[in-house]
């Protein structure tokens, strides 16, 4: 069973903590009251303070910030029909140390200080509290590997900040940001001893092992040896892409975690604490459940975020199935095309494409005016269950489509088809201009779907967050290869994602699932749900029905180099390094599209500018600020130097440059 899922608030200012946890592994609820710094000097308070640092993970996925601080600004998504957190996507004044939206420049940095607090009182108390039993390394272990993760996440962010690495007993004024190479250092430092002290083998599912760890260790080692830090990690990127392999290599080689044998297999998620939630490749997940005692504020929220509208479209209405769609991320052109479409069923294992009808009353209806000799006058075109909604996700040169086409009375689907390419229109890779998408109707991104929720109007979604798979460690260890030049050896750990990814023999292209299927085992589903089992594969690609297999499979280095599905030339990427550099970036988009990676990602290898300004006509970035967040302007106001505030000029020199 999964580990206790527990709600807190950290008060640094007293250092305090205050607790209300529910104990899921044994199905019953406590109520904790307020605990003090001494309820954490046993070994049940110590087991406490370590399941309440897990909660850490599910802050990922609690609200705004998830999509604006990861998703936004990028290539892959821009904003949708609903703008709440523009600023993060168009870099404009409204991102800026005081404000930002709802996610704020102070979010992440409040939280995962306040959670670097717990993981210090635990790496302190362990050690003389816990006493000698066979979970005491384990615990002090999960301390330093949330300690690592939280300062991995706020250096990924910000650059270099303050590292505070003994707990907080009283308030304190006197900070000093830590350069990013100090705060790499620590990272390391702890990650590895992390690695050292967790098991092989986790005592409950959802507990960390060493081979977390060792994903961890292998990103922050290539992180480290990005393009972002070249100012000064020159004599530590050789060695710390040797360990990047070391580390990734060891969890390929583990045998804890395999890759899951269909694509489709992650996200088919049927009901809370089901089997997709338990799959093999899932490193670590951050965990949640329908038990609303343990939601919290927030909730894991990332299932609202993606979906475009369909419950004004005629013949629908919101249901379970088909989400609350907030349309706040819209997928790109790039997130389309970097898509072998034909080929790659990431793609349609990843895109929801089709919607049933659910509200037959609301569906339209043939008039004496438009209806064929086949149909009776005043029945209605489509019936619950049948087709609602599709999305054609074709080529520029399409000649089949045109605006008089989907909006005639005669087209069976009318009107509810949404065109990718009207015939006669051409790729726009920025503004996407064309068809009859908008804003609102788009193709959404379905990873994150959750039919499980206790109702339609729910925003409290129970599936687990994926925090890390085992897919994205052998695409980090294929990296480290390729960034020393040994492009033959990535081909390895590039081959075993993409051919994975290949279409099987005999398999069914049409077949689709979301975790939009859990609505089957919720009671509070409705008799019609939008939910489609099947997708516009062959509408879309205007291909014969076929079940022949696929491949995606790189024969050499040349398939990388010479390919022309990787925007080389709109990139400006000529030299095998920017090549290689620039497949793997797609790559990464393929296989883990939307999956709170790609900002951090683009920012570490100083890609953000060049990817914004080819894809996100939105976006405009510059360099160098908007590689790194602005550190709060509430931080720098309370820091105090010999028992005063600092001065301006002293607030602007601890700033990141541009902000």
């Amino acid at each position: 069973m999964k580990i206790s899922k527990w709600l807190y608030i950290i008060l640094i200012a007293g250092g305090m903590f205050s607790i209300i946890s529910c104990k899921k592994n044994f199905l019953d609820e406590t109520l904790t009251t307020t605990k003090n710094l001494g309820d954490y000097k046993t070994q049940q308070g110590l087991d406490d303070a370590v399941v309440g640092a897990y909660q850490g993970l599910d802050y990922l996925f609690y609200y705004e910030w998830a999509y604006s601080t990861a998703n936004y600004g990028v290539d892959e998504f821009t904003v949708g029909g609903d703008r709440t957190e523009q600023m993060w996507n168009s870099y404009d004044a409204n991102l800026n140390s005081q404000t930002g939206g709802n996610a704020g420049a102070a979010t992440l940095w409040d939280y995962y200080y306040g959670n670097i607090n717990i993981a210090n009182v635990i790496i302190e108390n362990v050690p003389v509290y816990y006493g000698n039993t066979a979970n005491k390394n384990i615990r002090l272990g999960e301390g330093y590997f949330m300690r690592a993760f939280d300062y991995f996440k706020l250096v990924k962010q910000y650059g270099g900040v303050p590292l505070k690495l003994i707990q907080t007993t009283g308030i304190e004024y006197g900070f000093t940001r830590n350069t990013a190479k100090e705060v790499y250092a620590q990272i390391i430092q702890d990650f590895t001893q992390a690695y050292n002290l967790l098991p092989a083998t986790p005592a409950q599912q959802g507990r960390l092992t060493k081979w977390a760890a060792a994903h961890f260790l292998a990103k922050a080692f290539l992180f480290r040896a990005s393009e972002l830090y070249s100012d000064w990690n020159s004599d530590t990127k050789t060695s710390d892409l040797d360990s990047t392999i070391k580390y990734g290599t060891a969890v390929i080689n583990s045998g804890y975690y395999t890759l899951a044998t269909n694509f489709s297999d992650l996200w088919n998620y049927t009901k809370p604490d089901g089997p997709n939630e338990s799959n093999a490749e899932i490193i670590l997940a951050a965990q949640f459940s329908n038990n609303t005692a343990t939601h919290g504020r927030y909730g894991n929220q990332m299932h609202l975020y993606f979906p475009s509208i369909y419950n004004t479209v005629a013949g629908m209405v919101r249901d379970l199935a088909g989400d609350r769609e907030f349309q706040r991320c819209r997928s790109t052109d790039y997130a389309l095309d970097v898509y072998d479409r034909v080929n790659d069923s990431r793609f349609w294992k990843s895109f929801k494409t089709a919607y049933t009808c659910n509200n037959a009353a609301g569906a339209p209806k043939w008039t004496a005016a438009n209806a064929p000799t086949t149909a009776l006058v005043g029945t209605v075109r489509f019936a619950a269950g049948d087709t609602g909604i599709i999305y054609i996700i074709n080529n520029a040169g399409d000649t089949r489509y045109n605006a008089a086409y989907v909006t005639s009375a005669t087209t069976p689907r009318k009107p509810n088809m949404y065109v990718r390419f009207y015939s006669g229109e051409s790729t726009d890779l920025k503004t996407y201009v064309h068809g009859n998408y908008d804003a609102s109707h788009f193709v959404a991104l379905s990873k994150y779907m959750d039919g499980s929720r206790t109702s339609v109007s729910d925003q409290f979604g129970c599936r687990d967050g994926i925090i890390a798979r085992l897919a994205e460690t052998y695409l980090l260890v294929a990296e480290a290869y390729g960034r020393k030049g040994s492009y033959d050896l990535a081909l390895p750990f590039i081959n075993a994602v993409r051919d994975r990814a290949a279409y099987k023999s005999g398999e069914d292209r049409t077949y689709y699932v979301d975790g939009g299927i859990s609505y089957k085992t919720n009671t509070v589903t409705s008799t019609y749900t939008s939910y489609a089992g099947y997708n516009t594969y062959y509408e879309s690609n205007n291909i014969p029905v076929t079940t022949v297999a696929t491949s995606l499979h790189l024969n050499s280095t040349n398939d990388i180099f010479n390919s022309t599905g990787d925007f080389y030339t709109q990139l400006g990427a000529s030299s095998n390094a920017d090549k290689f550099l620039n497949f793997i970036l797609n790559e990464r988009s393929r296989e883990l599209m939307g999956e709170l990676h790609r900002w951090e990602d683009l920012a570490r290898t100083k890609t953000l500018v060049k990817r914004c300004t080819v894809f996100n006509n939105e976006a405009a970035p510059t360099d160098p600020k908007h590689y790194l967040r602005p550190i709060p302007q509430t931080f720098l106001d309370g820091i105090q130097k010999n028992g005063q505030p600092l001065t301006a000029t002293e607030k602007a020199a601890m700033q990141n440059t541009g902000w």
